[in-house]
């Protein structure tokens, strides 16, 4: 079974074939990076229309590649949600149009989902339950006890800023550049994750998360120093901050679940002080853990399209009604 996956909830425009929802046949992806950097984030309006040029190329692109035909793609799998309205409806209105054409099934994929599924899908195996998963990106910080497909206990989420989006803030302010998150990485390689003393938010207060006060914290800091500022320090402190307060919800939620599987996702997957962190946690409480790789952690199809293989029994009869919705929650009824 061959599976196009669309994706187009945010600025990338992704579309991928994937067999069995394990094998990556082709997978592409056309970023507007350049195109946003000038703004300081993603302009929704701008990201729509660029979506609409780069789609139908994509599809024509993808499917050369991998010399597969359109006649021979089982199903097609589509993000529907969350994301930015506009963007959304470009690549769910082109899954529509090609399921019509090719009277193939249109599975809804849920974005966040399927970024859990990513980690599966760099393994090259199916998704095994329960696990524990932390998404980290520029929208979403949640901590989920999977327990089956679709099926999801939320433990805990951001009150405010998401982790990627602190590293934009912060990447903004110190005149950085965009996006934030490779930069801070970037900068902080050489830096002393001691030099900073950051706080820990939400610490000891169970699973919750909450970066904005990290973010006041570091703008103090850079009023404070002036002239005397060390970036590599600051930004070496900042992900050693981010990271601890991770370890400590995780470290917590792996004691209290009982869970024996870690799958770590989204675009804040790539940092790799926080994957360390994460590999050590894993080793302490005797955890298998998972990572995409760092081609999955974006935003991409290939999980759209493993997520939707392993999730098309549950797809709706009807799933040509389904809207797009900027905020899907995880394991939410899908949307009519």
């Amino acid at each position: 079974m061959i599976t196009i996956g669309i994706e187009s909830s945010c600025d990338d425009t992704s579309i991928a074939l994937v067999e069995n929802g394990t094998r990556v046949i082709s997978s592409l992806v056309s970023s507007q990076i350049e195109i946003h950097r000038r703004f300081g984030g993603v302009v929704p309006e701008v990201a729509s229309r660029k979506h609409l040029e780069a789609i139908l190329p994509l599809l024509r692109e993808c499917l050369d590649a991998a010399d597969v035909k359109l006649e021979e793609i089982g199903q097609i799998a589509v993000t529907s949600g969350p994301g930015l309205l506009g963007p959304l409806l470009v690549g769910l209105s082109t899954a529509k149009a090609l399921a019509w054409y090719t009277g193939k099934p249109l599975i809804p994929v849920n974005h966040i989902e399927a970024h859990l599924t990513a980690s599966f899908l760099a393994a090259g195996r199916a998704p095994e339950y329960p696990y524990l998963g932390l998404i980290v990106s520029g929208g979403h910080a949640n901590l989920v006890l999977a327990e089956g497909p679709r099926q999801y206990r939320v433990l805990g989420q951001t009150v405010d800023d998401a982790p990627g989006e602190l590293f934009d803030k912060v990447a903004r302010h110190l005149k950085l550049g965009y996006p934030g998150g490779p930069i801070v990485q970037k900068t902080g390689e050489t830096g002393n994750n001691k030099r900073y003393q950051l706080p820990r938010p939400m610490a000891g207060k169970g699973y919750t998360f909450s970066f904005s006060g990290l973010k006041t914290a570091v703008m103090r800091i850079v009023a404070h120093e002036g002239d005397n500022l060390d970036l590599p320090d600051l930004c070496a402190s900042l992900q050693y901050a981010v990271s601890e307060t991770f370890v400590e919800k995780v470290g917590l939620a792996l004691k209290e679940t009982g869970a024996r599987r870690l799958i770590l996702a989204g675009g804040v997957a790539a940092n790799s002080v926080l994957r360390d962190s994460m590999q050590k946690l894993a080793k302490r409480y005797q955890a298998e853990l998972l990572l995409p790789t760092l081609h999955l952690c974006t935003d991409n199809a290939a999980m759209i399209a493993a997520h939707g293989y392993f999730t098309a029994h549950l797809a709706p009869a009807d799933s040509m009604l389904v809207n797009a919705v900027a905020n899907w929650e995880m394991g939410a009824p899908y949307n009519f």
